[in-house]
């Protein structure tokens, strides 16, 4: 009886805490979404990719690109793939490092306006996650097309292996679809605090801990905030952010440890369905994945090393902003 009674209150936590989460980041993302298919109504993302085009054919890419890559980092990956294989009816097939070059920069910088917002909500200043992750795709798609490049690497045409189904077109599919949306989003966080509590049950949480301390000791992420900087790695930041949210008011993480824990996230997230879905681009793994990840934590070790001895206060003041 004081097991069954012990997990029914877990259970009764879980869903507490869901539906505290759920609530926290849907109040953030349905306004933004709404703004944002306004936007793209308008043509907004049309011209903010011709303005890409200089850019996209300074990074070895042709200058159509723009549009795919404004396209994901106004709205999401599957807008972007929509119409990337669109214009490829029209224009030559990129190379397997073109398509790398262009699949990096969009898991870097994508979904500004929804991720951004969920970021800010949770302290830090949107201006500065912003250029982390938009500075990131130039500076990491520039290297991977200049190494590329000059060793004649991935230099073979891409095959497309995967083409998602279009929205049908009409405001009410549109909505129908972005219910659908949220509904797995919140089914996804119901299985992650699940998943949280059940390891801080069984004393795994404290095992992660310990086994990721050390790397993580060295981008300033303290034990409180190792699980929810992995969850947001492997999962997505709207995940890892709407938790860090939480404890964020329960008062347990620091501001810096919320703020390189999230810096990490939105450089890089989502690791594994995100990737997989570049891959299906025909990507090359190696780039937008293993050295990925070892540049998105050379970037946060580097911030660390910069602005991590800086005070409270001082840190405060150029990267923090009160929370409402």
């Amino acid at each position: 009886m004081i097991i069954n009674s012990r997990w029914g209150n877990v259970l009764k936590d879980v869903w507490k805490d869901s539906l505290e989460i759920s609530f926290e980041l849907f109040k953030v993302m349905i306004p933004v979404v709404i703004l944002v298919k306004i936007l793209q109504e308008l043509g907004a993302i049309t011209v903010l990719g011709e303005w890409l085009t200089p850019l996209m054919q300074f990074l070895g890419l042709p200058g159509y690109t723009g549009l795919v890559w404004a396209t994901a980092l106004f709205t999401n990956f599957y807008a972007a793939v929509l119409v990337y294989i669109n214009l490829m009816g029209d224009v030559e097939t990129l190379s397997i490092a073109q398509v790398t070059v262009l699949t990096s920069m969009m898991l870097f910088a994508h979904s500004l306006p929804v991720e951004l917002r969920i970021v800010q909500k949770t302290g830090p200043r949107i201006w500065s996650i912003g250029l982390l992750r938009v500075g990131s795709a130039i500076v990491y798609g520039y290297i991977l097309h200049l190494v590329q490049s000059s060793m004649g690497w991935n230099q073979q045409a891409a095959q497309l292996v995967w083409e998602p189904s279009p929205i049908e077109p009409g405001i009410a599919n549109w909505v129908l679809s972005e219910i659908e949306n949220f509904f797995w989003i919140f089914v996804i966080l119901v299985g992650l605090v699940a998943l949280m509590k059940i390891l801080d049950e069984s004393g795994i949480t404290k095992f992660l801990q310990t086994l990721l301390e050390p790397i993580l000791r060295v981008l300033s992420i303290s034990k409180q905030a190792t699980n929810l900087t992995v969850i947001g790695i492997t999962l997505g930041l709207a995940y890892g952010g709407g938790l860090i949210l939480k404890e964020a008011r329960s008062g347990l993480l620091s501001t810096k440890d919320i703020y390189f824990s999230l810096a990490l996230m939105s450089i890089f997230h989502s690791a594994i369905e995100d990737t997989l879905l570049m891959l299906l681009l025909g990507a090359d793994w190696v780039g937008i994945l293993v050295c990925r990840f070892l540049f998105s934590f050379f970037v946060l070790w580097l911030l660390v090393k910069i602005v991590g001895h800086w005070s409270e206060a001082r840190f405060n003041f150029w990267f923090w902003h009160q929370t409402t």
